[in-house]
């Protein structure tokens, strides 16, 4: 009589485990990269981007050096509104990026007399003085008198002595405007949301 028993397995196993390889470290750097990029583009195009002060335009509102992040993706959903601090392309050369006020909106006629800024439009057929907390000075210069079409704005600076706005080199048109102020990261002491910014439904009074 013969017995036979189950062998304890002395044959190996002929299951194969697939061990993962270590990445190679420059795929991993490259593959981080891509990564990072198809989240900053975007966020760089549509929704926010960095920007420094460069310059007096917007004193005492901001000083040279200070570090803003700018709001693009308000502009996509809306318009800027009157008093908004708003970053742009220079009109006359795209390269150069400039920050100032909104005072003018479209549908606005604006006008300057002295150091007097008014605006009539259907709201104010017979026309509101804009009362600028804002400013740190406006010497009286030649009287300006500007209507705004579809998609123009009328932008100062509020350091109107040391600002080229738009009494030197005319309207702002809407596919300029990058976005508006959002948040003032320096200095520390400085920080804040949408700096500067005032509802321009309060700066007007009767004239």
């Amino acid at each position: 009589m013969k017995f036979f028993s189950r062998s304890s397995s002395s044959a190996p196993d002929s299951t194969v485990i697939a061990t993962e390889q270590e990445p190679h470290p420059l795929l991993e750097i490259i593959r981080f990269s891509i990564i990072a990029l198809i989240i900053v583009i975007p966020v760089r195009l549509f929704i926010a981007q960095p920007f420094i002060v460069s310059g007096a335009s917007m004193e005492h509102t901001f000083h040279n050096g200070e570090y803003l992040i700018v709001d693009q993706l308000s502009y996509h959903l809306g318009h800027p509104e009157r008093g908004d601090v708003v970053i742009f392309r220079y009109p006359r050369d795209p390269s150069k990026y400039f920050i100032k006020r909104v005072i003018g909106v479209p549908g606005d006629t604006i006008t300057i007399e002295g150091s007097t800024v008014s605006i009539q439009n259907e709201q104010y057929p017979q026309g509101m003085v804009i009362q600028e907390p804002y400013i740190a000075s406006m010497r009286p210069g030649v009287t300006i008198v500007e209507e705004l079409g579809e998609r123009e704005y009328f932008v100062m600076g509020d350091n109107r002595d040391q600002s080229s706005d738009s009494r030197v080199w005319g309207v702002l048109q809407e596919e300029n405007i990058i976005g508006r102020a959002f948040i003032r990261l320096f200095p520390p002491r400085e920080f804040g949301v949408y700096p500067g910014d005032v509802d321009g439904s309060r700066i007007m009074s009767s004239s």
